[in-house]
């Protein structure tokens, strides 16, 4: 499975503009964060878990960190799992939800990447992540979407078919999305771990700079409906 990540993101990669240099967010002097902030819950897999980073490195405490620092108050709790594919998110999104102290304001959904480097048929995983929104939907609670593409060495049929899954369901379900999640840091190996798969803490810190703004926005929209 290594190996093959490492070949489907190596041709992805080699697809892709070379990202920026990378940029160091401020973490001293942390504003306070209210106790009545609106929660963003980050539901996803290893991209949001914080594979192989410190605490505090991963996207959910770096954008919560952002999100404060700019002025936007916000709690982001950390709902990533490492491997997960659609399926199994799917299958404990309910026990998720349930479970939060708070209902959220909003829930970023970040997943689909297992799914491609696994091969599984891309509807499924549109399957998967329809009923996920669509869940979130009959609970009132807003969704944005953070996409993957699949490496062009999936053939072409594959990526066609996979490439459309999120702005489709974005369309659908009315939900903001960052069509790329990584395009900030693919290609530049100063920003990636060793796998070639997952962001180092300055690449999360990229990643950040790069989506912080759209989530604010879908916040904003969801904290006025």
């Amino acid at each position: 499975m290594r190996r093959l990540a490492l070949l489907l993101f190596a041709a992805l990669a080699a697809c892709s503009k070379p990202a920026p240099a990378p940029v160091v967010l401020q973490t001293s002097a942390a504003p306070e964060i209210p106790a009545d902030a609106p929660v963003i819950l980050a539901f996803g897999d290893s991209l949001y878990a914080g594979y192989r980073l410190a605490p505090g490195e991963g996207y959910p405490p770096r954008l919560e960190a952002a999100l404060n620092a700019g002025g936007v108050k916000a709690r982001v709790v950390n709902a990533g799992v490492s491997g997960d594919t659609t399926a199994a998110a799917r299958g404990r999104l309910a026990f998720t939800l349930d479970g939060q102290k708070v209902k959220p304001s909003l829930v970023l959904v970040g997943l689909g990447g297992n799914d491609m480097l696994r091969g599984l048929p891309p509807a499924e995983t549109r399957a998967n992540l329809d009923a996920i929104l669509t869940e979130l939907g009959k609970r009132k609670i807003p969704a944005m979407l953070t996409g993957m593409l699949a490496a062009p060495n999936m053939g072409k049929d594959y990526v066609s078919a996979f490439n459309q899954i999120y702005p489709a369901l974005a369309a659908k379900h009315k939900a903001p999305l960052v069509p790329f999640f990584l395009q900030a840091v693919i290609g530049n190996d100063a920003l990636m771990l060793d796998d070639h798969i997952h962001p180092t803490a300055e690449g999360v810190n990229r990643i950040v700079a790069a989506t912080k703004e759209d989530v604010a926005k879908a916040l904003k929209a969801a904290t006025a409906r």
